[in-house]
């Protein structure tokens, strides 16, 4: 099928790249491992040369005349650059066009696509300069398989561990073949609550699993498109080739799809947005007492609203509406109060459907009518809605 350079890091989660080629393998594809010196001291080369083989890149400089360039070479042959586990120094590296070894030299030659799956302790992921690099190799072009969360090979509890193989694969092989008509489109989408904090225990918000808008972001992927998922606080695993923004509050949330909204061709708003927020934050904890509490709320920013009045003439801007009764109706009422394109409308009385569930039911709201969508799981549904999205951006687009 293709040639894949697997680049290979130096930490803990090296062993899992093992299972990286392995997948790659089975879906058919060729695998050349390239190994940093710090990986070595976590994997042997022997462990990739018997899985893939093909003799482990190691070094730099390797024995016979130009070793045929073997950097060049790769880099020509190569229809993907892998790079699992991706740690701070590489994506440092990348990010500042330094080749010091052959997998950075490797990056600078080739032009395949890039892949990488960063994995790190939880602060260093959180660090300015690893989080300004990582946005650098974004602009470029170079995708990213967001890490998981869980327990570290540091003792710490966090964001920072190397995605599951399996998810890795995925996105290699999303990229490696792009499906649909969206390739070269940029798409926005939100998902999940929003948690507007009382105080350091208690917040307010609305229900949201994020099932939805990530079913959005996943399709959106398969389809080609570059894909910004914006979410709010949810348990859900990044999807693949997707670059996941988390956020907490609603002004975070405002402030992120303002950073991207203007550049995304669709826009699909399926986030549950509280719609109140404590107007001052108490700081600890509100010692609890036998008598009311009463709090001042204002109202939170209205991002759909500010998206349809800044929205392009080429711009297609989704919303959606929780409702308990009458849902088309004041779904029609939002889509020109909110100057959107569509507005996905489902009913959130129903037990099989709207929150917490794998399966939804909605009505499509345009303004051309109503297109009622039975019940269905999320992934269908999320076809569904971008099939409409991408009718209703021809259309704009021709227009």
């Amino acid at each position: 099928m293709a040639l894949i350079a697997l680049g290979v890091c130096g930490g803990i989660g090296a062993y899992k790249a093992i299972e990286v080629a392995r997948g790659l393998q089975k879906r058919g594809h060729d695998v050349a491992a390239v190994m940093t010196r710090a990986a070595q001291q976590f994997v042997g080369p022997v462990t990739f040369e018997a899985i893939t083989r093909r003799r482990v890149i190691t070094d730099q400089f390797a024995d016979g005349m130009n070793s045929d360039i073997e950097h060049i070479s790769l880099a020509g042959d190569a229809a993907l650059l892998l790079v699992a586990p991706a740690t701070a120094n590489v994506i440092g590296k990348f990010a500042h066009g330094i080749a010091d070894d052959f997998l950075t030299s490797l990056y600078l030659a080739t032009r395949a696509p890039v892949l990488l799956a960063p994995a790190m302790n939880t602060h260093m992921l959180e660090h300015d300069a690893v989080r300004a690099n990582l946005a650098a190799l974004r602009a470029r072009g170079v995708r990213v398989v967001e890490p998981g969360e869980g327990y570290l090979a540091c003792g710490w509890v966090g964001k920072g561990r190397l995605a599951e193989p399996e998810a890795i694969v995925e996105a290699a092989e999303g990229m490696l073949r792009p499906s649909g008509s969206l390739p070269g489109r940029l798409v926005l989408v939100t998902a999940g609550p929003t948690y507007e904090d009382i105080d350091d225990v208690r917040y307010i918000g609305n229900r949201s699993s994020g099932r939805m808008g990530y079913a959005v972001a996943a399709e959106a992927a398969r389809r080609g498109a570059r894909v910004i998922l914006v979410s709010g606080p949810s348990s859900l695993p990044s999807p693949p080739n997707v670059e996941v923004q988390r956020v907490r509050r609603a002004v975070e949330m405002r402030d992120a799809v303002a950073a991207h909204g203007a550049a995304a061709d669709i826009v699909v708003m399926a986030a549950a947005v509280a719609d109140y927020m404590p107007r001052e934050r108490t700081g600890g904890k509100i010692e609890k007492t036998d008598a009311p509490m009463t709090l001042d709320l204002v109202r939170t920013p209205d991002i759909l609203e500010q998206l349809g009045r800044d929205k392009r003439p080429s711009q297609v801007v989704i919303g959606f509406a929780a409702e308990s009764g009458e849902p088309a109706r004041r779904a029609r009422e939002k889509l020109v109060r909110k100057n959107a394109d569509m507005i996905v409308a489902n009913d959130i009385s129903r037990p099989d459907a709207g929150f917490d569930v794998d399966t939804n039911a909605v009505i499509l709201v345009t303004a051309e009518g109503d297109e009622p969508v039975p019940l269905a799981s999320k992934a269908q549904i999320a076809g569904v809605i971008l099939d409409r999205a991408e009718a209703l951006l021809n259309r704009v687009s021709a227009g």
